[in-house]
C-alpha cells in the first residue's frame, strides 16, 4: 500500500500466532485480508465505528463524492494535474504501490508581493477504478483533510473526474525511511541522530492521531509510509486504511483489507480486531528496522532470520547482544545507551498482548526526555 515519492537518490517463528492460510505466502510490504467477520467485535458490532465512513458503492458508480466536505482542501481539475505532471510522464514517476503511481508535479500560484511562485507537488493517481481503491482514496481525503500536525504529510487537495481519482500532497524531497534504510548502496546511510529524530517525529505524529480529540488509527504504519522532508523531519503518510470502515453491503474482500504483513500486530492475524495499540506494535517493528538496518521480512535471509522481530527480540535486552545486530552502516557511531533505550522501547511495543504495550504518548515522552537531556549536556 505504501508509496514513497522522491527523486533522491522460510520457516515461520514459533513466537508468532498461527497465521490464516490465505497469507502464508506473503512477503513484507504485501497487504493481506482476513476471513469472515474480522471487522466485528465479539458482540457482532463493528469496531472503530467512530471513524469516518469510506463512502458508498453509489458514489463510486456515479463518480460522485457525497461524503467529502473538507473546506481547506483544493479541488484540482484533471487538466491542471495533466499540466503539472507533463501528462503523467514516465520521467515524472517518483513512486509506485498497490494504490497506483505517484508523480512529481509543479503548480504555479500567485503570491502577493512575490508574483507567480512555482512549487513542487506529489500527485498520487489511482491505478484502476476499483471500488477498493476508491474507498481508500476517499478515506484518505476524509481523514487527512481534517488532520493537521507537523509529523503528518500534508494533503493539499484532490481531483475526481470521470472516475479518475487523484490526491495532491506536499512534495517531500528526501523520500521514505524505507528508501534510506534499504535503498541502493549509494544512498548515504542515516546517522544515528537522524534516526532518533525520525523516531521522535513518528511517535509525536501517532500520539496526535491517537489523542481523544482525533481518535484515528493508521492501521498500516511501516517504513515506506514514513516520508522525510528536506531536514529529515518525519511525516506519516498513506492514510488509505486509516478510516476504512466497511459498509453493510461491501464485499468480504474489500471489508477485510487489514494492513501489511510483517508490520501488523499479532491480534490482527488472529481476530482482525485492532486499536491504537496495534499501531504501537507497528511502530516497534519500525524501531527494530532503524536499529538493525534490516527489513521486517526478507526471504533472502536464513530461515531463522527471515522474520526480523522474532529473530532479534532476544538481542534487544542486552547491550552486548544489541551491538551485534546494530546496522553495520552506522560503523559503531551511535551512543549505546540511547540505542539500548530504543531497543527496550521496541521490546515493550512488540508485546503479544496489546494491553501490555505502552501508549504512543508514553513512548513519545520517553524519547523527548532523552532528546532534552542530550541538548542540555551539549549546552553545559
Amino acid at each position: 500500500m505504501g508509496i514513497c515519492w522522491s527523486s533522491v537518490p522460510g520457516q515461520k517463528p514459533n513466537s508468532l500466532p498461527i497465521v490464516p492460510s490465505n497469507i502464508d505466502n506473503l512477503s513484507a510490504g504485501d497487504t493481506f485480508s482476513l476471513g469472515d467477520n474480522s471487522w466485528l467485535s465479539n458482540n457482532g458490532t463493528r469496531e472503530d465505528s467512530q471513524y469516518l465512513d469510506a463512502g458508498s458503492d453509489e458514489d463510486f458508480e456515479n463518480g460522485g463524492i457525497s461524503n467529502i466536505a473538507v473546506a481547506n482542501l483544493k479541488v484540482f481539475s484533471y487538466a491542471q494535474l495533466i499540466a503539472a505532471t507533463k501528462n503523467f510522464g514516465r520521467d515524472m514517476v517518483v513512486g509506485r504501490g498497490g494504490f497506483g503511481k505517484v508523480y512529481k508535479g509543479w503548480q504555479k500560484e500567485m503570491v502577493p508581493s512575490m508574483g507567480i511562485k512555482k512549487s513542487a507537488i506529489a500527485v498520487k493517481k489511482l491505478g484502476t477504478a476499483s471500488r477498493q481503491g476508491f474507498k481508500q482514496w476517499q478515506a484518505e481525503v476524509n481523514v487527512l483533510g481534517r488532520l493537521s500536525h507537523p509529523n503528518l504529510v500534508k494533503l493539499l487537495g484532490y481531483c475526481y473526474e470521470n472516475k479518475q481519482f487523484l490526491l495532491v500532497y506536499e512534495y517531500l524531497p528526501n523520500g521514505s525511511l524505507n528508501y534510506h534504510l534499504f535503498g541502493k548502496a549509494s544512498v548515504q546511510p542515516l546517522t544515528w541522530d537522524i534516526r532518533f529524530k525520525i523516531a521522535i517525529g513518528v511517535a509525536q505524529g501517532l500520539t496526535y492521531m491517537h489523542s481523544p480529540e482525533v481518535s484515528v488509527i493508521h492501521r498500516d504504519l511501516k517504513s515506506s509510509n514514513i516520508l522525510l522532508d528536506e531536514f529529515y523531519n518525519a511525516r506519516i503518510a498513506d492514510f488509505g486504511l486509516a478510516a476504512l470502515v466497511p459498509s453493510a453491503d461491501e464485499s468480504q474482500a474489500e471489508a477485510h483489507l487489514m494492513g501489511t504483513y510483517g508490520y501488523a500486530a499479532p491480534e490482527v492475524y488472529v481476530t482482525g480486531h485492532r486499536n491504537a495499540k496495534s499501531d504501537v506494535y507497528s511502530f516497534g517493528v519500525v524501531l527494530v528496522e532503524m536499529l538493525t538496518g534490516l527489513r521486517a521480512i526478507d526471504r533472502r535471509r536464513p530461515n531463522e532470520q527471515q522474520f526480523l522481530v522474532s529473530w532479534v527480540i532476544p538481542f534487544l535486552s542486552s547491550k552486548r547482544k544489541l551491538k551485534s545486530i546494530m546496522d553495520t552502516r552506522l560503523k559503531g557511531k551511535y551512543p549505546l545507551k540511547e540505542a539500548s533505550l530504543v531497543a527496550r522501547l521496541a521490546i515493550r511495543c512488540l508485546k503479544v498482548e496489546p494491553k501490555i504495550r505502552p501508549s504512543m504518548k508514553e513512548i513519545a515522552e520517553t524519547l523527548e526526555q532523552v532528546e532534552v537531556r542530550k541538548y542540555k549536556s551539549i549546552g553545559s
